[in-house]
């Protein structure tokens, strides 16, 4: 997983990797007990996600006696970053600038988290100009 350089993970699966990274690692009885009950998901499904997890080689599962152990292969910060790359790479490049800023918006925040953006941005140099990333010759930002 060290050299990973993208990751697909779907929204349930996002569900499931929260509960892994909040307990560092569950049992399928556990996950089952818990987003059973959050998300009204049957067993089936979440054995499913986990699969799933486990052959996109984002969980790795160990079996302890009797039951199977499910832990995270990349931490939460790792994934976050990644996926948050692999988002703003998929849009034109003169509007992650506008994403940014909508997602500040709409986004609850602490003072702690206002005091991390602003130190971000604080130490941001600024480009002269962004070189847009779109279709050639079928730009339209």
């Amino acid at each position: 997983m060290d050299n990973v350089k993208d990751i697909n993970i779907t929204t349930a699966e996002w569900r499931i990797m929260r509960v892994i990274w909040t307990l560092g690692s569950a049992t399928s009885r556990e996950l089952i007990d818990i987003l059973g009950e959050s998300m009204d998901w049957k067993p089936a499904t979440i054995k499913t996600l986990l699969r799933r997890l486990v052959d996109k080689d984002i969980v790795a599962t160990t079996k302890q006696g009797n039951k199977f152990i499910y832990t995270a292969k990349m931490q939460e910060t790792d994934t976050i970053e990644l996926t948050t790359k692999q988002f703003f790479d998929q849009l034109c490049a003169r509007k992650v600038g506008t994403a940014i800023a909508s997602l500040v918006d709409e986004s609850e925040l602490t003072a702690e988290d206002i005091d991390k953006i602003k130190n971000a941005l604080d130490k941001k140099q600024p480009v002269e100009e962004i070189k847009c990333n779109c279709l050639p010759d079928n730009c339209n930002c």
